[in-house]
Protein backbone atom coordinates (compact mmCIF):
# COMPACT_ATOMS: atom_id res chain seq x y z
CA UNK A 1 0.00 0.00 0.00
CA UNK A 2 1.38 3.39 -0.97
CA UNK A 3 0.19 6.84 0.04
CA UNK A 4 -0.54 7.78 -3.57
CA UNK A 5 -3.20 5.09 -4.02
CA UNK A 6 -6.98 5.13 -3.86
CA UNK A 7 -7.04 2.35 -1.26
CA UNK A 8 -4.92 4.40 1.13
CA UNK A 9 -6.50 7.80 0.49
CA UNK A 10 -10.16 6.81 0.46
CA UNK A 11 -10.30 3.70 2.62
CA UNK A 12 -7.36 3.02 4.95
CA UNK A 13 -6.60 6.58 6.10
CA UNK A 14 -10.23 7.67 6.79
CA UNK A 15 -10.92 4.46 8.75
CA UNK A 16 -7.73 4.76 10.82
CA UNK A 17 -8.25 8.47 11.56
CA UNK A 18 -11.87 7.89 12.57
CA UNK A 19 -10.99 4.97 14.83
CA UNK A 20 -8.04 6.80 16.32
CA UNK A 21 -10.00 9.87 17.36
CA UNK A 22 -12.97 7.85 18.60
CA UNK A 23 -10.73 6.01 21.08
CA UNK A 24 -10.03 7.74 24.41
CA UNK A 25 -6.58 7.80 26.03
CA UNK A 26 -3.10 7.81 24.57
CA UNK A 27 -2.43 4.13 25.37
CA UNK A 28 -5.42 2.84 23.43
CA UNK A 29 -4.68 5.26 20.61
CA UNK A 30 -1.11 3.93 20.44
CA UNK A 31 -2.47 0.39 20.25
CA UNK A 32 -4.83 1.44 17.45
CA UNK A 33 -1.92 3.02 15.53
CA UNK A 34 0.29 -0.03 16.06
CA UNK A 35 -2.36 -2.44 14.76
CA UNK A 36 -3.05 -0.15 11.80
CA UNK A 37 0.69 0.06 11.06
CA UNK A 38 1.11 -3.71 11.15
CA UNK A 39 -1.89 -4.13 8.86
CA UNK A 40 -0.48 -1.44 6.55
CA UNK A 41 2.79 -3.37 6.25
CA UNK A 42 1.14 -6.77 5.92
CA UNK A 43 -1.07 -5.45 3.10
CA UNK A 44 1.90 -5.35 0.75
CA UNK A 45 4.38 -7.74 2.38
CA UNK A 46 2.20 -10.54 3.77
CA UNK A 47 4.30 -13.16 5.53
CA UNK A 48 7.25 -10.78 5.76
CA UNK A 49 5.37 -9.06 8.57
CA UNK A 50 7.16 -11.69 10.67
CA UNK A 51 10.43 -9.80 10.05
CA UNK A 52 8.88 -6.63 11.37
CA UNK A 53 7.58 -8.39 14.49
CA UNK A 54 10.95 -10.04 15.06
CA UNK A 55 12.70 -6.66 14.80
CA UNK A 56 10.30 -5.18 17.35
CA UNK A 57 10.59 -7.93 19.97
CA UNK A 58 14.30 -8.50 19.47
CA UNK A 59 15.33 -4.86 19.80
CA UNK A 60 12.88 -4.32 22.65
CA UNK A 61 14.51 -7.21 24.50
CA UNK A 62 18.04 -5.95 23.79
CA UNK A 63 17.03 -2.54 25.13
CA UNK A 64 15.85 -4.10 28.39
CA UNK A 65 19.07 -6.11 28.73
CA UNK A 66 21.18 -2.99 28.14
CA UNK A 67 19.23 -1.01 30.72
CA UNK A 68 19.42 -3.76 33.34
CA UNK A 69 23.13 -4.50 32.91
CA UNK A 70 25.82 -2.54 34.75
CA UNK A 71 28.73 -4.39 33.19
CA UNK A 72 30.30 -2.40 30.30
CA UNK A 73 31.66 -5.63 28.84
CA UNK A 74 28.26 -7.35 28.78
CA UNK A 75 26.61 -4.20 27.49
CA UNK A 76 29.03 -4.20 24.55
CA UNK A 77 28.25 -7.86 23.93
CA UNK A 78 24.50 -7.14 23.83
CA UNK A 79 25.04 -4.18 21.52
CA UNK A 80 27.27 -6.26 19.24
CA UNK A 81 24.58 -8.93 19.13
CA UNK A 82 21.94 -6.35 18.18
CA UNK A 83 24.08 -4.83 15.44
CA UNK A 84 25.01 -8.28 14.11
CA UNK A 85 21.43 -9.54 13.99
CA UNK A 86 19.89 -6.34 12.61
CA UNK A 87 22.52 -5.83 9.93
CA UNK A 88 22.63 -9.56 9.26
CA UNK A 89 18.90 -9.57 8.55
CA UNK A 90 19.28 -6.53 6.30
CA UNK A 91 22.26 -8.11 4.54
CA UNK A 92 20.54 -11.45 3.99
CA UNK A 93 17.48 -9.98 2.31
CA UNK A 94 19.03 -7.01 0.54
CA UNK A 95 22.59 -7.98 -0.35
CA UNK A 96 22.81 -11.77 -0.58
CA UNK A 97 22.00 -11.91 -4.30
CA UNK A 98 24.33 -8.98 -4.99
CA UNK A 99 27.20 -10.68 -3.17
CA UNK A 100 26.66 -13.95 -5.01
CA UNK A 101 26.48 -12.17 -8.38
CA UNK A 102 29.67 -10.25 -7.62
CA UNK A 103 31.45 -13.40 -6.48
CA UNK A 104 30.30 -15.24 -9.60
CA UNK A 105 31.95 -12.56 -11.74
CA UNK A 106 35.24 -13.38 -10.03
CA UNK A 107 34.65 -17.13 -10.28
CA UNK A 108 33.97 -16.75 -13.99
CA UNK A 109 37.39 -15.15 -14.46
CA UNK A 110 38.94 -18.07 -12.58
CA UNK A 111 36.92 -20.57 -14.65
CA UNK A 112 35.20 -21.93 -11.54
CA UNK A 113 31.57 -23.03 -11.55
CA UNK A 114 29.29 -20.22 -10.34
CA UNK A 115 27.28 -20.30 -7.15
CA UNK A 116 23.52 -20.59 -7.39
CA UNK A 117 21.11 -18.63 -5.24
CA UNK A 118 17.43 -18.14 -5.97
CA UNK A 119 16.27 -14.50 -6.03
CA UNK A 120 15.49 -13.29 -2.52
CA UNK A 121 12.53 -10.98 -2.00
CA UNK A 122 13.45 -7.53 -0.64
CA UNK A 123 10.91 -6.58 2.06
CA UNK A 124 9.74 -3.00 1.57
CA UNK A 125 11.23 -0.52 4.01
CA UNK A 126 13.65 -2.93 5.65
CA UNK A 127 16.49 -0.41 5.35
CA UNK A 128 14.44 2.22 7.16
CA UNK A 129 13.01 0.24 10.08
CA UNK A 130 16.35 -1.54 10.59
CA UNK A 131 18.15 1.80 10.95
CA UNK A 132 15.48 3.04 13.35
CA UNK A 133 15.82 -0.09 15.49
CA UNK A 134 19.61 0.27 15.52
CA UNK A 135 19.45 3.91 16.56
CA UNK A 136 17.22 2.92 19.49
CA UNK A 137 19.51 0.24 20.93
CA UNK A 138 22.64 2.34 20.30
CA UNK A 139 21.14 5.35 22.09
CA UNK A 140 20.11 3.14 25.02
CA UNK A 141 23.64 1.73 25.14
CA UNK A 142 25.10 5.25 25.13
CA UNK A 143 22.57 6.25 27.81
CA UNK A 144 21.38 9.06 25.56
CA UNK A 145 17.79 7.93 26.01
CA UNK A 146 15.80 5.89 28.49
CA UNK A 147 14.80 2.37 27.63
CA UNK A 148 11.23 1.83 26.46
CA UNK A 149 9.62 -0.68 28.82
CA UNK A 150 6.30 -0.86 27.03
CA UNK A 151 6.64 -3.27 24.12
CA UNK A 152 3.65 -1.74 22.34
CA UNK A 153 5.23 1.72 22.36
CA UNK A 154 8.55 0.26 21.20
CA UNK A 155 6.68 -1.50 18.41
CA UNK A 156 4.89 1.70 17.47
CA UNK A 157 8.20 3.54 17.21
CA UNK A 158 9.63 0.94 14.82
CA UNK A 159 6.46 0.22 12.82
CA UNK A 160 4.62 3.59 12.72
CA UNK A 161 3.14 3.54 9.22
CA UNK A 162 3.64 7.19 8.10
CA UNK A 163 7.42 6.74 7.97
CA UNK A 164 7.66 2.96 7.96
CA UNK A 165 8.51 2.15 4.38
CA UNK A 166 10.39 5.21 3.09
CA UNK A 167 11.34 7.45 5.97
CA UNK A 168 12.20 9.90 7.23
CA UNK A 169 14.37 7.90 9.63
CA UNK A 170 13.00 8.96 13.01
CA UNK A 171 15.36 8.80 15.97
CA UNK A 172 13.84 7.38 19.15
CA UNK A 173 14.86 10.27 21.39
CA UNK A 174 13.07 12.68 19.03
CA UNK A 175 9.66 11.09 19.69
CA UNK A 176 10.16 9.26 23.01
CA UNK A 177 8.09 11.83 24.89
CA UNK A 178 5.52 11.97 22.11
CA UNK A 179 4.85 8.25 22.48
CA UNK A 180 3.59 8.91 26.01
CA UNK A 181 2.15 12.40 25.67
CA UNK A 182 1.45 14.36 22.50
CA UNK A 183 -0.89 17.15 21.61
CA UNK A 184 -3.80 16.81 19.21
CA UNK A 185 -4.95 20.24 18.10
CA UNK A 186 -7.03 21.49 15.15
CA UNK A 187 -4.10 23.67 14.07
CA UNK A 188 -1.69 20.72 14.01
CA UNK A 189 -4.22 18.50 12.24
CA UNK A 190 -4.89 21.22 9.65
CA UNK A 191 -1.18 21.76 9.00
CA UNK A 192 -0.80 17.98 8.63
CA UNK A 193 -3.49 17.88 5.95
CA UNK A 194 -1.90 20.80 4.09
CA UNK A 195 1.57 19.23 4.18
CA UNK A 196 0.16 15.88 3.07
CA UNK A 197 -1.57 17.47 0.07
CA UNK A 198 1.64 19.32 -0.84
CA UNK A 199 3.58 16.06 -0.70
CA UNK A 200 0.92 14.22 -2.70
CA UNK A 201 0.99 17.00 -5.31
CA UNK A 202 4.76 16.80 -5.56
CA UNK A 203 4.43 13.09 -6.20
CA UNK A 204 1.45 13.00 -8.56
CA UNK A 205 1.72 16.32 -10.42
CA UNK A 206 5.50 16.79 -10.64
CA UNK A 207 7.47 13.61 -9.95
CA UNK A 208 5.31 11.26 -12.00
CA UNK A 209 5.32 13.33 -15.24
CA UNK A 210 9.07 13.88 -14.92
CA UNK A 211 9.50 10.18 -14.19
CA UNK A 212 7.59 9.30 -17.34
CA UNK A 213 9.96 11.44 -19.43
CA UNK A 214 13.04 10.00 -17.70
CA UNK A 215 11.86 6.41 -18.08
CA UNK A 216 11.21 6.83 -21.80
CA UNK A 217 14.67 8.29 -22.39
CA UNK A 218 16.53 5.77 -20.24
CA UNK A 219 14.67 2.97 -22.05
CA UNK A 220 16.10 4.04 -25.42
CA UNK A 221 19.29 2.40 -26.74
CA UNK A 222 21.95 4.34 -24.88
CA UNK A 223 24.35 4.27 -27.84
CA UNK A 224 21.77 6.14 -29.94
CA UNK A 225 21.04 9.01 -27.55
CA UNK A 226 21.76 12.52 -28.73
CA UNK A 227 23.36 15.16 -26.51
CA UNK A 228 20.11 17.08 -25.98
CA UNK A 229 18.00 13.99 -25.32
CA UNK A 230 20.48 12.55 -22.79
CA UNK A 231 20.59 15.84 -20.89
CA UNK A 232 16.79 15.88 -20.98
CA UNK A 233 16.70 12.45 -19.36
CA UNK A 234 19.20 13.40 -16.67
CA UNK A 235 17.35 16.62 -15.83
CA UNK A 236 13.97 14.87 -15.77
CA UNK A 237 15.29 12.18 -13.42
CA UNK A 238 16.98 14.78 -11.18
CA UNK A 239 13.61 16.45 -10.69
CA UNK A 240 11.73 13.16 -10.41
CA UNK A 241 13.80 11.76 -7.58
CA UNK A 242 13.65 15.00 -5.59
CA UNK A 243 9.88 15.46 -5.83
CA UNK A 244 9.25 11.73 -5.46
CA UNK A 245 11.16 11.39 -2.21
CA UNK A 246 10.60 14.84 -0.73
CA UNK A 247 6.92 14.44 -1.59
CA UNK A 248 6.77 11.16 0.31
CA UNK A 249 8.61 12.74 3.25
CA UNK A 250 6.12 15.63 3.27
CA UNK A 251 3.24 13.17 3.27
CA UNK A 252 4.84 11.20 6.12
CA UNK A 253 5.42 14.32 8.23
CA UNK A 254 1.89 15.51 7.46
CA UNK A 255 0.38 12.17 8.48
CA UNK A 256 2.43 12.25 11.67
CA UNK A 257 0.91 15.62 12.57
CA UNK A 258 -2.59 14.26 11.98
CA UNK A 259 -1.85 11.72 14.72
CA UNK A 260 -0.14 14.25 17.01
CA UNK A 261 3.50 13.47 16.12
CA UNK A 262 6.13 15.99 15.04
CA UNK A 263 8.85 14.58 12.76
CA UNK A 264 11.91 16.57 11.78
CA UNK A 265 12.19 18.04 8.30
CA UNK A 266 13.87 15.71 5.79
CA UNK A 267 14.47 17.98 2.77
CA UNK A 268 15.36 21.65 2.69
CA UNK A 269 15.64 22.70 -0.96
CA UNK A 270 18.83 20.66 -1.62
CA UNK A 271 19.18 21.84 -5.22
CA UNK A 272 19.76 25.39 -3.97
CA UNK A 273 23.00 24.27 -2.28
CA UNK A 274 26.38 25.64 -3.38
CA UNK A 275 28.57 22.70 -2.39
CA UNK A 276 28.23 18.98 -1.88
CA UNK A 277 28.65 19.49 1.85
CA UNK A 278 25.67 21.84 1.90
CA UNK A 279 23.74 19.49 -0.38
CA UNK A 280 23.99 16.69 2.20
CA UNK A 281 22.89 19.10 4.91
CA UNK A 282 19.70 19.59 2.90
CA UNK A 283 19.10 16.23 1.15
CA UNK A 284 17.60 13.29 3.09
CA UNK A 285 18.63 14.98 6.33
CA UNK A 286 17.57 12.10 8.56
CA UNK A 287 19.84 9.65 6.69
CA UNK A 288 22.77 12.09 6.68
CA UNK A 289 22.49 12.58 10.43
CA UNK A 290 22.17 8.84 11.00
CA UNK A 291 25.42 8.11 9.18
CA UNK A 292 27.10 11.05 10.89
CA UNK A 293 26.15 10.01 14.43
CA UNK A 294 26.38 6.23 14.13
CA UNK A 295 29.21 5.76 11.64
CA UNK A 296 31.26 8.87 10.83
CA UNK A 297 31.80 10.05 14.42
CA UNK A 298 32.50 6.53 15.81
CA UNK A 299 35.07 6.08 13.01
CA UNK A 300 36.82 9.17 14.32
CA UNK A 301 35.12 11.88 12.30
CA UNK A 302 37.55 14.73 11.68
CA UNK A 303 39.35 14.39 15.01
CA UNK A 304 42.50 12.85 13.51
CA UNK A 305 44.72 13.47 10.50
CA UNK A 306 43.37 14.79 7.18
CA UNK A 307 44.16 11.40 5.66
CA UNK A 308 42.05 9.62 8.29
CA UNK A 309 39.21 12.13 7.89
CA UNK A 310 39.20 11.54 4.14
CA UNK A 311 39.04 7.77 4.62
CA UNK A 312 36.14 8.18 7.07
CA UNK A 313 34.21 10.32 4.59
CA UNK A 314 34.88 7.86 1.79
CA UNK A 315 33.70 4.89 3.89
CA UNK A 316 30.53 6.68 4.96
CA UNK A 317 29.48 7.58 1.43
CA UNK A 318 30.48 4.23 -0.04
CA UNK A 319 28.12 2.63 2.49
CA UNK A 320 25.55 5.34 1.88
CA UNK A 321 25.52 4.36 -1.77
CA UNK A 322 25.28 0.67 -0.90
CA UNK A 323 22.41 1.43 1.51
CA UNK A 324 20.44 2.84 -1.40
CA UNK A 325 20.76 -0.28 -3.49
CA UNK A 326 22.57 -3.58 -3.88
CA UNK A 327 24.41 -2.77 -7.09
CA UNK A 328 27.82 -1.48 -8.09
CA UNK A 329 26.35 1.62 -9.71
CA UNK A 330 24.99 2.68 -6.31
CA UNK A 331 28.40 2.06 -4.79
CA UNK A 332 29.96 4.24 -7.48
CA UNK A 333 27.34 6.95 -6.90
CA UNK A 334 28.12 7.04 -3.18
CA UNK A 335 31.87 6.92 -3.81
CA UNK A 336 31.68 9.87 -6.19
CA UNK A 337 29.80 11.94 -3.62
CA UNK A 338 32.42 10.99 -1.06
CA UNK A 339 35.17 12.10 -3.44
CA UNK A 340 33.47 15.46 -3.97
CA UNK A 341 33.22 15.97 -0.21
CA UNK A 342 36.87 15.02 0.31
CA UNK A 343 37.88 17.36 -2.49
CA UNK A 344 35.90 20.24 -1.01
CA UNK A 345 37.48 19.67 2.38
CA UNK A 346 41.10 19.27 1.33
CA UNK A 347 41.62 20.33 -2.30
CA UNK A 348 39.35 22.86 -3.95
CA UNK A 349 37.18 23.98 -1.00
CA UNK A 350 39.07 27.24 -0.48
CA UNK A 351 38.89 28.10 -4.18
CA UNK A 352 35.21 27.19 -4.26
CA UNK A 353 34.43 29.56 -1.39
CA UNK A 354 35.92 32.49 -3.34
CA UNK A 355 33.76 31.96 -6.42
CA UNK A 356 30.52 33.89 -7.01
CA UNK A 357 27.46 32.13 -5.63
CA UNK A 358 26.07 31.46 -9.09
CA UNK A 359 29.21 29.56 -10.11
CA UNK A 360 29.22 27.56 -6.88
CA UNK A 361 25.58 26.70 -7.47
CA UNK A 362 26.29 25.62 -11.06
CA UNK A 363 29.16 23.43 -9.83
CA UNK A 364 26.83 21.67 -7.39
CA UNK A 365 24.02 21.17 -9.87
CA UNK A 366 26.39 19.86 -12.52
CA UNK A 367 27.98 17.34 -10.15
CA UNK A 368 24.69 16.16 -8.67
CA UNK A 369 22.98 15.85 -12.04
CA UNK A 370 25.80 13.80 -13.59
CA UNK A 371 26.11 11.49 -10.58
CA UNK A 372 22.33 10.87 -10.58
CA UNK A 373 22.86 9.10 -13.91
CA UNK A 374 24.63 6.23 -12.11
CA UNK A 375 21.81 6.16 -9.57
CA UNK A 376 19.25 5.72 -12.36
CA UNK A 377 21.20 3.53 -14.78
CA UNK A 378 20.91 -0.26 -14.68
CA UNK A 379 24.69 -0.69 -14.55
CA UNK A 380 27.93 1.25 -14.45
CA UNK A 381 28.54 0.55 -18.12
CA UNK A 382 25.11 1.93 -19.06
CA UNK A 383 25.75 4.98 -16.89
CA UNK A 384 29.09 5.64 -18.58
CA UNK A 385 27.53 5.38 -22.04
CA UNK A 386 24.74 7.73 -20.97
CA UNK A 387 27.24 10.31 -19.67
CA UNK A 388 29.23 9.95 -22.88
CA UNK A 389 26.06 10.87 -24.78
CA UNK A 390 25.60 13.93 -22.52
CA UNK A 391 28.99 15.23 -23.68
CA UNK A 392 28.52 14.47 -27.36
CA UNK A 393 30.56 11.31 -27.37
CA UNK A 394 28.12 9.43 -29.61
CA UNK A 395 27.79 12.10 -32.33
CA UNK A 396 24.17 11.11 -32.88
CA UNK A 397 21.73 13.28 -34.79
CA UNK A 398 18.69 14.38 -32.80
CA UNK A 399 16.54 13.30 -35.75
CA UNK A 400 16.86 9.63 -34.73
CA UNK A 401 14.87 10.27 -31.56
CA UNK A 402 13.40 13.77 -31.77
CA UNK A 403 12.64 15.68 -28.57
CA UNK A 404 8.90 15.62 -29.20
CA UNK A 405 9.10 11.88 -28.71
CA UNK A 406 9.13 12.53 -24.95
CA UNK A 407 8.41 16.25 -24.53
CA UNK A 408 5.02 17.85 -25.13
CA UNK A 409 3.28 21.00 -23.91
CA UNK A 410 2.21 19.32 -20.65
CA UNK A 411 5.61 17.88 -19.75
CA UNK A 412 7.34 21.17 -20.59
CA UNK A 413 4.87 23.03 -18.37
CA UNK A 414 5.55 20.54 -15.56
CA UNK A 415 9.29 20.96 -16.12
CA UNK A 416 8.99 24.72 -15.58
CA UNK A 417 6.88 24.23 -12.44
CA UNK A 418 9.29 21.61 -11.11
CA UNK A 419 12.33 23.82 -11.60
CA UNK A 420 10.57 26.61 -9.71
CA UNK A 421 9.28 24.23 -7.03
CA UNK A 422 12.78 22.97 -6.30
CA UNK A 423 13.61 26.47 -5.00
CA UNK A 424 12.05 28.54 -2.19
CA UNK A 425 10.31 30.65 -4.85
CA UNK A 426 6.86 29.50 -3.73
CA UNK A 427 7.71 29.52 -0.02
CA UNK A 428 6.30 32.96 0.67
CA UNK A 429 3.09 32.05 -1.06
CA UNK A 430 2.88 28.81 0.92
CA UNK A 431 3.39 30.67 4.16
CA UNK A 432 0.60 33.06 3.21
CA UNK A 433 -1.72 30.11 2.71
CA UNK A 434 -0.55 28.33 5.88
CA UNK A 435 -1.03 31.46 8.04
CA UNK A 436 -4.31 33.08 7.02
CA UNK A 437 -4.26 36.82 7.43
CA UNK A 438 -0.45 37.11 7.45
CA UNK A 439 -0.56 39.09 4.22
CA UNK A 440 -3.97 40.64 4.68
CA UNK A 441 -6.32 41.71 7.43
CA UNK A 442 -9.11 39.80 5.73
CA UNK A 443 -8.62 36.47 7.50
CA UNK A 444 -11.79 34.88 6.13
CA UNK A 445 -10.73 35.66 2.56
CA UNK A 446 -7.37 33.90 3.02
CA UNK A 447 -9.03 30.94 4.72
CA UNK A 448 -11.31 30.49 1.73
CA UNK A 449 -8.46 30.94 -0.75
CA UNK A 450 -6.33 28.43 1.14
CA UNK A 451 -9.16 25.90 1.21
CA UNK A 452 -9.89 26.30 -2.50
CA UNK A 453 -6.22 26.10 -3.49
CA UNK A 454 -5.50 22.87 -1.65
CA UNK A 455 -8.88 21.38 -2.55
CA UNK A 456 -8.04 21.90 -6.23
CA UNK A 457 -4.62 20.34 -5.73
CA UNK A 458 -6.17 17.29 -4.08
CA UNK A 459 -8.79 16.95 -6.82
CA UNK A 460 -6.07 17.11 -9.49
CA UNK A 461 -4.14 14.37 -7.66
CA UNK A 462 -7.29 12.26 -7.38
CA UNK A 463 -7.89 12.69 -11.11
CA UNK A 464 -4.36 11.48 -11.83
CA UNK A 465 -4.99 8.44 -9.63
CA UNK A 466 -8.30 7.72 -11.33
CA UNK A 467 -6.62 7.95 -14.74
CA UNK A 468 -4.13 5.28 -13.66
CA UNK A 469 -1.15 7.28 -14.91
CA UNK A 470 2.56 6.54 -14.39
CA UNK A 471 2.84 6.11 -10.60
CA UNK A 472 6.09 4.42 -9.48
CA UNK A 473 7.81 5.12 -6.20
CA UNK A 474 11.61 5.15 -6.37
CA UNK A 475 12.51 4.61 -2.74
CA UNK A 476 10.38 1.50 -2.23
CA UNK A 477 13.27 -0.59 -3.53
CA UNK A 478 15.57 0.69 -0.76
Amino acid sequence: MIFSSTVFLFLFLPIVLTGYYCIPGIRLRNLCLLLASLFFYAWGEGIYLILMLFSIFFNYGIGLLLAANNSPFRAKLFLTLAITIDLGMLGAFKYANFLVESLNMLLHQLEIAPLELAPIHLPIGISFFTFQALSYVIDVFRKQTRVQRNVLDCGLYIALFPQLIAGPIVRYHDIALQLRNRQHTPVKFHSGIILFIIGLSKKMLLANPMGSVADQIFALPVEELSLVLSWSGAIAYTLQIYFDFSGYSDMAIGLGRMFGFEFLINFNYPYTARSFREFWQRWHISLSRWFRDYLYIPLGGNRYSPWRTGINLWIVFLLCGLWHGASWNFVLWGTLHGCFLIGERFLWGTLLSTLPNILRHMYLLFGVLVTWVFFRADSIQTGLHFIAAMFGGHRISSQIYPLDLVWNSHSVFVLILACAGATPLFLKGQQTLFVPGSASTNTMFWCIMSFLFFAVLFILCAMELAAGTHNPFIYFRF
